[in-house]
């Protein structure tokens, strides 16, 4: 067996992995580069491994930097199985298509011709195939792969291959942050020989859940109480709907007056309503919230604006009102927008809830710089800045470290290779896992190959 780091190492984006178990080749994930100008130029390097000859694709869930590619893995010839879970092969399609606009946009900034065409997302959904959780899936006679709950986003999956019965390889994909307000936990693996663990919040320890919505009340409400915006940028999958459902929660009980909150983002319009066909996969407390209202994500206070005239008219309403809307870390979509028209404004605030990768506006932004390009026009920051880590639908540190110790019983993991972080974070939860578990942990660099 070997294992190739072709993405995600060192880096939070790109994750992409190609594991060979004799003539077997196991791509796991195939995402956008994302962040700075340097970083996504990679997305238009040939692909280090012949895609004709890859046999089946898993995906661990839905978002970019783990999707993005895959149409471009199609134009260059791979034609094999793309294997995940029913709600994630429900989303991947209108995924990609919103992917496809924003690389359409990228290429013609950077002078490149496009990554792929229309054509290329289309034909590539056509190889995708459903897995349900605790299932296993035979991939040939030696190799069998499980896909079980990350508590990460809808549908998103630990990826658990297990070879000739015996060899077991854990891929995290993203860990979630439970207890989460919509999905259930972490179906944790036992029995590991080798885990390969996202990293990006390695280094960093999270608000609980009580501070999370006590920070958030607090934002809300100074920011109503200065007659200002709220802008949240975030992703149209999982943050979006956790954020609707806390905001519910905040006016049921009275912590927030009720105020007009947007959802600005057809994309999570679209998300949205595809979460309610899925509600299976909730948890109980979630369920009994949204039946509460007639249907899922119906809240009388909240206003979808799918067109772009829909857009527009949040504009003729006056403060204070809250905006939501993509991208989560401002690389595109309708938030530009509203940055621009609000950053400005003192009374007014924006609030990061998800990871912000280095380079990112969303990160300039977070960081404090006082002014920011956007659309080729200087803004200049003077909104207040706030930002909730417990939000994140990432595990902390002692999530990362609780995942790998259950890993551990039973027969005890020979190696972790820790990816999908930058290098400080990467590098401090392998720090952790060699000091607090005593077991070897790696920093796979880009392109590195290691033998199993």
């Amino acid at each position: 067996m070997r294992l190739n780091f072709y993405g995600g190492a060192k880096t939070v984006t790109g994750a992409n992995y190609l594991l060979e178990v004799d003539d077997l080749k196991i791509l796991v994930d195939c995402g956008l580069f994302q962040g700075t100008r340097f970083s996504e130029e990679l997305n238009y390097n040939p692909f280090a491994y012949n895609p004709s000859e890859i046999d089946y694709l898993l995906i661990t869930h839905n978002h970019a930097d783990h999707i993005g590619r895959i149409p471009k893995l199609y134009r260059d010839g791979f034609r094999g199985v793309i294997l995940c879970t029913e709600p994630v092969r429900e989303i991947l399609p209108v995924a990609l298509k919103d992917t496809l606009e924003h690389i359409l946009d990228e290429a013609q900034d950077m002078g490149h011709p496009p990554l792929y065409k229309e054509s290329d997302v289309l034909a590539a959904t056509e190889l995708i195939r459903g897995a349900q959780y605790q299932k296993p899936v035979t991939l040939n006679d030696s190799v069998t792969v499980i896909f079980h709950e990350s508590s990460h986003i809808l549908g998103a999956a630990i990826l658990e291959i297990i070879v000739a019965n015996q060899k077991r390889i854990i891929f995290t994909g993203d860990l979630g942050n439970p207890p989460a307000p919509l999905l259930n936990g972490i179906d944790y693996v036992k029995d590991a020989d080798y885990v390969i663990i996202e990293s990006a919040y390695g280094g960093r320890i999270h608000e609980d859940r009580d501070t999370r919505r006590d920070i958030l009340q607090r934002v809300i409400t100074e920011t109503i109480q200065r007659g200002g915006v709220l802008m949240i940028p975030s992703f149209a999958v999982e943050r979006i709907q956790e954020l609707l459902l806390e905001i519910d929660i905040l006016m049921e009980g009275k912590r927030i007056p009720p105020i007009p909150v947007y959802l600005d983002s057809p994309l999570a319009i679209r998300m949205t309503e595809i979460y309610g066909r899925f509600s299976s996969y909730f948890n109980a407390a979630a369920m009994s919230i949204l039946k509460h209202h007639g249907g899922f994500f119906r809240f009388p206070w909240l206003t979808f604006t799918p067109t772009v005239q829909d857009s527009k008219r949040i504009n003729d309403v006056e403060a204070p009102k809250i905006i939501i809307a993509g991208s989560g870390m401002s690389q595109g979509g309708r938030i530009i927008h509203h940055e621009m028209r609000y950053l400005p404004g003192a009374d007014n605030t924006i609030l990061f809830i998800g990871y912000q990768v280095e380079g990112s506006l969303g990160r300039r932004i977070l960081n404090g710089e006082p002014k920011v390009r956007i659309k080729g026009e200087e803004v200049p920051v003077r909104c207040r800045i706030q930002a909730i880590g417990g939000y994140s639908a990432h595990a902390d540190q002692q999530g990362l470290l609780k995942f790998v110790a259950k890993s551990n019983e039973g027969r005890g993991v020979k190696r972790v290779f820790v990816v999908q972080g930058e290098e400080a974070s990467a590098d401090a939860l392998a720090q952790k896992i060699t000091s607090d578990l005593n077991i070897p942990a790696y920093v796979p660099s880009q392109d590195e190959t290691i033998d199993l």
